[in-house]
């Protein structure tokens, strides 16, 4: 089967990829201490778009696509799985909001997203990001030199299904990212290892399982962005961008590079 040419960094450039991506894994940290009730989702895609800017960094998603996306960030609460709007919305206790941010540091990209409880949840839905979260790192922890994209895919897949009846996208995907935001190969968060592309040195990934409580269907508002569950049911979102160096997974948007959680799934984080 063929696929689709990969862009393939040097390290040099992944070296600028890992500053794009602290750029954003530092302005997740930001808005995760921001949100609380009675702030909105605009207050909080100001902060960001400060935050970025000062860094000497670009919002990725200002200006992205068509219609052009209006914000700094995509703020998603509750049902709304990805791509939501920031505004006037304001949050109040019991909420989440999954917040997705992307940074350009000299044409190179980084992309992240956390989902954040706003005070105290119900029980059921602090357990849905703990599996969407966990489903990300089993999903990193896969990636080997030579395997295939199929591996993340089926590792995302396999821990969700262990855990309960939880809906995954099927839509909505990680995805290449480099000198551009979206770059093939797409990322599915289900599927057969062995799989799709080979993982080589110099590739780079983002990976995002968005997880929810009921169905995997969903329905595009009249914004033309949001994305919603058809049935209603709350989702979660966690991404990170990688890249595969010699050294093995190089997770570019965690602070840490993924120590924390690579050590105990991997092995260790890799550097370039």
């Amino acid at each position: 089967m063929a696929f689709a040419r990969l862009e393939i960094k040097t390290p040099e450039q992944v070296l600028v990829m890992r500053e794009a991506g602290l750029v954003v894994g530092r302005t997740l940290e930001l808005l995760r201490d921001a949100v609380r009730p009675g702030i909105t989702t605009g207050e909080l895609d100001r902060i960001a778009e400060e935050h970025i800017r000062s860094q000497g960094a670009t919002p990725s998603f200002l200006g992205y696509g068509e219609p052009p996306f209006p914000a700094s960030i995509c703020a998603s609460v509750n049902d709304e799985v990805v791509h939501g709007i920031p505004g006037d919305r304001v949050l109040r206790e019991g909420d989440v909001i999954s917040i997705d941010c992307g940074a350009i540091v000299d044409g190179w990209h980084g992309d992240a997203a956390i989902t954040v409880p706003v005070g105290e949840i119900a029980p059921e839905v602090a357990e849905l990001l703990r599996v969407t979260e966990e489903a990300l790192w089993r999903g990193l922890a896969a990636v080997r030199l030579g395997g295939r994209v199929g591996d993340i895919s089926h590792a995302i897949e396999s821990y969700v299904r262990e855990q309960g009846a939880y809906g995954i996208t099927e839509g909505y995907t990680g995805h290449g990212i480099g000198s551009a935001m979206h770059l093939d190969p797409d990322v599915p968060n289900y599927g057969k290892p062995g799989r799709g592309p080979r993982l080589k040195r110099g590739l780079a990934l983002a990976v995002e399982p968005m997880i929810t409580l009921g169905t995997s269907d969903t329905d595009l508002a009249d914004d033309e962005w949001t994305v919603l569950t058809s049935d209603g049911s709350w989702a979660a979102h966690f991404e990170h961008t990688f890249a595969l160096t010699d050294n093995g997974v190089w997770v570019l948007t965690a602070l840490d590079g993924g120590a924390a959680r690579l050590g105990d799934l991997y092995g260790g984080p890799a550097t370039a």
